[in-house]
């Protein structure tokens, strides 16, 4: 182990240094940090800073030897890498747009070596970010921003709900062909996400486009817009309408679950196929689409 120095990117910049840290040394004991900090052993600019110093871009960070956990780095495979780069749907100078595979964490932790971020950090060379995430077995639309600018425009649209985000599921059951609106709150306990009074706003409207009737089996393909993106929010609120989502391991009806997988589906049938937001860049109004996988078209024509 030896120091290492580290030059602030436009992603970093306004963090606070103890956070930067935290980020860079996976693994390591926030009391450790604090405490190389107070020391002295970490340097911005060949300079003492306290944990709240606020980075500026190109500030040079000093870091000492320190041990970091065996998983904090690994190398995604050349494979991966391809595999997303042909998964792009659109690029510019701000904005990569990829159709995540589903499977494919967006990010490492909790078990995952290498996600989608980290991958695509080994194809690029300039410093890039997640805008939003997509729960791991989810399939579909993804935003990375390539500049910071970006991606602080796009957080803006998220908060104020001007992206809108629609997705296709199929769910249990047969469902009347018209909008069904599932507003209600939304708390995230030790285990799952819940419908509770104690929780956050969630708005999801749920559209049934074809009913499949097959002797026992029915069930809905329905296409789904959210006005508010909380963790699970799609799985909760259909499991919580009686809905629930083909394939969900955790908040899918266990016998309709038993039912699709006897007919081939081998994963949750989720898919974020239509994204609409304000370039930053062009500032214009642009609509992507993510078409659904080979697996999932298969399943639905063989219903």
């Amino acid at each position: 182990m030896s120091v290492s120095f580290r030059t602030v990117d436009e992603f970093s910049e306004g963090q606070r240094l103890d956070n930067y840290l935290l980020k860079h040394l996976k693994g390591v004991p926030k009391s450790h940090i604090y405490r190389v900090i107070r020391k002295g052993e970490v340097r911005v600019n060949k300079g003492r800073k306290k944990a709240e110093y606020k980075l500026c871009i190109d500030d040079v960070v000093r870091i000492p030897p320190i041990r970091v956990s065996e998983s904090g780095h690994v190398e995604a495979s050349d494979n991966l890498k391809q595999l997303l780069q042909d998964a792009i749907l659109y690029e510019d100078k701000g904005l990569i747009i990829i159709n995540k595979p589903s499977g494919l964490a967006v990010h490492s932790g909790s078990g995952v070596s290498v996600g989608v971020i980290e991958a695509l950090r080994g194809v690029y060379k300039d410093p890039i970010e997640l805008v939003h995430r997509l729960d791991r077995a989810t399939s579909g639309i993804l935003l990375i921003a390539k500049k910071r600018s970006v991606l602080k425009n796009l957080h803006v649209q998220l908060n104020l709900h001007q992206i809108e985000k629609r997705y296709m599921a199929l769910v249990k059951g047969t469902w009347s062909k018209k909008r069904h609106t599932i507003d209600a709150p939304l708390y995230q306990n030790s285990r799952c996400t819940v419908v509770d009074a104690k929780g956050k706003e969630s708005i999801s409207h749920f559209h049934p486009l074809k009913n499949f009737h097959n002797d026992e089996f029915e069930a809905s393909l329905v296409e789904v817009l959210i006005e508010t993106g909380r963790m699970h929010q799609i799985r909760a609120h259909a499991k919580h309408a009686g809905h629930e989502i083909a394939g969900d391991d955790k908040y899918g009806d266990k016998i309709f679950d038993a039912q699709v997988k006897a007919k081939g589906l081998k994963r949750l049938f989720l898919h974020a196929h239509q994204l609409t937001f304000t370039n930053p860049l062009t500032d214009e109004i642009q609509k992507v689409n993510a078409p659904l996988s080979e697996e999932l078209q298969i399943f639905i024509d063989q219903l």
